[in-house]
């Protein structure tokens, strides 16, 4: 439950971030071309609004909506989510949206997206001049890599250290912005460089290329970092605390089944879940009833230790990760020198995001689209304020990303008409446009219904 908590008061605070700053985007250009705004509200407020007021003399109520899946800026004159009909009948007045130039218009529109790209480059800066750049080079990660079998099948082996591709050497292997660049690059080379038992090797991709999600979400992955099964930590009241599992002990097997590394450990786990799926509740506490064989730090002998799993099949280690296996190096940023990394950083971001989205019109694309409890689950269950400005960060590069796309109702819906009227010089219809409205909001209702269920899905599985 703590958990739970801690992760969903840190989405809680990103979307608000988020949410303010991008209707602010829209709220000051509005206020820049003398646009009246006759209400700013961070969250939807259907039925019931929570908070609100009204500065004197000002046209703008601001509000704090119940619903936390945006937020908007009425504007007069507009047809939005509001479908303020009656408003749009009446005579066109001078602080209204529709009686201002086509351009300031289309400022008015884009200036959230605007805010929330910019706000990411400056969050990535931030981070980079307030605590640098620490991660583990690929070619230090001595270990290599795991690789699954149709890694196997086009030459790799376990053990080889990933160098680079045709397109570039590899930096890190590292997830923390959605899907590795490793894998990126590895979807779309024509040949990789290894390092096996020391000596340079170079595999042949094929030529069609790879999919990048179904090597991503294989089980198990294509690649996977290489992690000793050492444990970094034992919380002490569950299974194996209470059975004599201490830091630092090394896991050698688990159910008699060979253990090398903590991806071997996850995969024998990983299969006793879904053989626990439906099994009946005699069954299932005998096979949650494991054996697992340590070597305790300093000793040359083996101790097989008995335990009872909980039902989330957890026993209560923390395994030791990249971090603490591989030599990290880090790389401090001052002031001037974080803000064009910084750029280039979140540039790089956006360009990897752009390239992933076509997979979202595949089939384990779609399974991939998640609301909430997607985002939620990026988060740490520790407050790491690291951690969430880069999350921060990348969610509100997704932002921009998906409101300029061109769906009615969406920001870039509006720009789409935008730029029609801009190069055809005639208005389309407030009918056009209501109707257009009702599509987007449609549409977007029924994208959300269908993210909530995979992350209901996703969940039970």
């Amino acid at each position: 439950m703590e958990t739970f908590l801690i992760r969903a008061l840190q989405l809680m605070l990103c979307l608000s971030i988020l949410v303010l700053l991008h209707e602010g985007g829209h709220f000051f250009f509005a206020k820049l071309f003398k646009i009246r705004v006759e209400k700013f509200c961070l969250f939807f407020d259907p039925w019931k609004t929570l908070l609100k007021f009204k500065p004197k003399k000002s046209d703008t109520e601001y509000c704090l909506g119940w619903l936390p899946l945006g937020g908007y800026v009425k504007i007069s004159g507009m047809i939005d989510e509001s479908m303020d009909k009656e408003q749009m009948k009446q005579p066109p007045q001078p602080w209204e949206f529709r009686s201002h130039p086509a351009w300031q218009r289309l400022l008015v529109m884009i200036g959230g997206v605007l805010v929330n790209f910019l706000l990411a480059l400056f969050i990535y800066a931030m981070i980079l001049f307030c605590w640098g750049e620490t991660y583990v080079p690929t070619q230090s990660m001595t270990y290599g890599m795991q690789f699954n079998s149709e890694a196997k099948a086009l030459g790799f082996r376990d053990g080889d250290i990933l160098v680079g591709t045709d397109i570039r050497k590899f930096k890190n292997f590292d997830t923390r912005d959605g899907i590795s660049e490793t894998y990126r690059d590895l979807s779309k080379a024509k040949y990789v460089d290894v390092l096996r038992s020391g000596k340079p090797v170079r595999l042949t991709m094929p030529t069609e290329g790879l999919n990048m999600l179904q090597m991503f979400k294989s089980t198990p992955p294509f690649v996977l970092a290489y992690f000793p099964a050492v444990i970094d930590s034992v919380i002490t009241d569950m299974p194996a605390g209470r059975a004599g599992v201490r830091v630092g002990d090394r896991i050698v097997a688990i159910n008699s089944q060979p253990v090398t590394t903590w991806n071997d450990y996850n995969a024998a786990v990983a299969k006793m879940s879904d053989k626990l799926v439906g099994a009946p509740t005699d069954d299932s506490l005998a096979m949650r009833h494991i054996t697992l064989t340590v070597f305790h730090e300093g000793s040359a002998t083996a101790d097989t230790l008995s335990m009872m799993m909980n039902e989330s099949l957890q026993i209560g280690v923390i395994q030791r990760g990249m971090r603490q296996c591989y030599q990290t190096v880090t790389q401090s940023y001052g002031i001037l020198e974080s803000i064009p990394a910084g750029i280039s950083h979140g540039w790089n971001v956006l360009k990897g995001y752009l390239g992933d989205f076509k997979y979202i019109f595949t089939k384990e694309g779609a399974t991939s689209v998640g609301s909430f409890g997607a985002i939620g689950s990026m988060f740490p269950s520790v407050w790491d304020w690291h951690r969430f400005w880069e999350l921060t960060a990348f969610i509100s590069i997704i932002l921009a990303f998906m409101n300029i796309l061109p769906i009615p109702a969406l920001d870039g819906g509006h720009v789409l008409f935008l730029l029609a009227e801009i190069i055809l010089r005639r208005k389309p219809s407030d009918k056009l446009m209501e109707r257009a409205e009702m599509v987007g909001i449609t549409l977007l209702i029924l994208l959300m219904v269908f993210a909530i269920r995979n992350d209901i899905v996703n969940f039970l599985l």
